[in-house]
């Protein structure tokens, strides 16, 4: 298993940016609960904390895109160093304003500026992965450990921020998200050779949103189904453990949750699967959705536990699945937009399950919480159902969007392809003359 990584982690540069990746993207598990766990000590309100970590993720969610496509545009780092720049500074702006019992609007306005200028520097990796990398099989490995990477962020960062705001100070966790954004974002986007080329803004090139296609506007609704249903997965849980007794469980259930999903990416991305990429992706989503509807059934910590941590297993394949089914959809030169319109429909997927939950839990306690889940699963489900058609078509597109150099280098054509400036190879890979 480990000579699948090992291969691609010797490739010129992708240990460095897929490290610096690593350290980038840990805020983006701390900022929510540190925010909520600041403001709510310093300002004695749940509401408004989880307002203003509100306010960060849908201002993230509607700039994330704009600012993949400047960066397909004009380079990730002439974007995004000015950007994680202008996020940093705006987190500290909300930690002054906390501190200082500022007025309320100042938080908000903070937060809203720091999600904007966040970016998914998770899709901007992923994206130097399709230029580094020399065969499909590579890709899959390296998106399966891209993948497995942010289950490790989102399982460790937040018990970190825990531990600093609860046990340290309450700016600890925001101190500790700025610092790792600022030294693996600019670590990251300082690295100039690994960087996806700019996109051609001739007037040939097309124009418009990735999302007019029909298969990314399906993945995007299950991924916003995904996410929903993870985001009321986390309320059930810590109302289940509640109801039993035992709330500190909640962390201890989750983590398993992610852990059965890390070790699932490791093995999912050391194999080459011979099944088509559409089946490989509607199996998953029914593992999920069937996994999700049994862990509403058990009543014990043990149970439940054990059910998630299998559930777990079909969700970072899932999420790869996603990503390899983005990267045959859109053009290499766009791959960081559609990339990150996956991001965002999963970051509004979450605020959206944790909400309806939240209320549900109210109402008829965690049964109701579960519900949400279940309903969400299916709904996801239905979804991928429905665009089976759209799914299988994509999912034939093997070669279409690799980038020209890695399918030159494939097929023995490096060479040729330099010796022969009559020729232009389109984005089907396909050769016209000019």
């Amino acid at each position: 298993m480990l000579n699948s990584y090992r291969d691609i982690l010797t490739i010129s540069g992708a240990w460095k940016f897929s490290l610096a990746g690593l350290i980038a993207r840990f805020p983006m598990s701390i900022v929510g609960i540190s925010q909520i766990l600041m403001i709510s000590t310093l300002y004695g309100s749940y509401t408004l904390a989880g307002q203003v970590s509100a306010t960060n993720i849908v201002s993230y969610a509607v700039f994330a895109p704009v600012l993949a496509r400047l960066v397909d545009r004009y380079g990730q780092a002439r974007i995004m160093i000015p950007a994680v720049t202008i996020s940093s500074v705006a987190l500290i702006g909300v930690i002054v304003s906390a501190l200082l019992q500022a007025p309320v609007a100042l938080l908000y306005i903070f937060t809203a500026i720091a999600g904007a200028a966040s970016g998914s520097l998770g899709s901007m990796v992923r994206s130097r992965w399709t230029n580094a990398v020399e065969t499909p099989a590579q890709l899959h490995t390296a998106f399966s450990m891209e993948s497995t990477i942010d289950e490790f962020v989102y399982m460790v960062g937040p018990i970190i921020a825990t531990v600093l705001t609860t046990g340290v100070h309450p700016m600890g966790g925001l101190a500790l998200a700025i610092m790792l954004a600022l030294s693996g974002g600019y670590w990251l986007l300082s690295q100039k050779q690994t960087e996806p080329p700019t996109v051609d803004t001739s007037e040939h090139q097309p124009k418009g949103s990735v999302m007019t296609q029909p298969v990314m506007i399906a993945l995007a609704i299950v991924y916003i189904g995904a996410g929903a249903m993870f985001g009321a997965i986390d309320i059930s849980v810590v109302a289940f453990t509640e109801a039993l007794g035992q709330k500190p469980m909640a962390g201890v259930l989750l983590g398993i949750f992610a852990a059965g999903s890390m070790l699932a990416g490791l093995l999912y991305g050391a194999r080459t699967w011979r099944f088509p990429l559409w089946k490989l992706f509607v199996g998953g989503v029914f593992a999920l959705a069937v996994g999700a509807t049994l862990s509403a059934f058990s009543r014990t910590i043990i149970g439940v536990g054990i059910i998630l941590f299998v559930t777990g297993f079909s969700i970072s394949p899932t999420m790869i699945n996603v990503n390899a089914m983005v990267q045959r959809a859109v053009p290499s030169r766009r791959l960081t937009e559609g990339l990150t319109w996956m991001s965002t429909a999963m970051n509004v997927g979450t605020s959206m399950g944790s909400a309806i939950a939240g209320q549900m839990v109210d109402k008829s306690g965690f049964k109701g919480g579960f519900s949400v889940v279940i309903s969400f699963a299916w709904a996801m489900f239905a979804v991928t159902l429905i665009s089976i058609p759209v799914l299988r078509e994509t999912s034939r597109k093997r070669r279409a969007h690799l980038p020209l150099e890695l399918r030159s280098r494939r097929l023995g054509l490096g060479r040729i392809w330099k010796r022969r400036p009559d020729k232009k190879f389109d984005d089907e890979g396909d050769s016209t003359k000019k």
